[in-house]
């Protein structure tokens, strides 16, 4: 019985990894792409209009 309880971690990670992978796939593109995109396009805005333009030199 040690092999049982020496293989039951390993296999309840190995479980719940497969089992977040498939929630991320799952939850990539679809409806929530578009909501998505939209977030990550404001947020980079907000970052580029904070900045100030470099300055070049001639």
């Amino acid at each position: 019985m040690d092999y049982v309880s020496a293989l039951l971690p390993p296999v309840v990670m190995a479980a719940l990894f497969i089992g977040v992978i498939r929630v991320i796939v799952k939850t990539q593109g679809g409806a929530n792409k578009t909501k998505e995109d939209a977030a990550v396009d404001a947020a980079l805005a907000r970052v580029q209009g904070s900045r100030p333009a470099p300055e070049t030199e001639a």
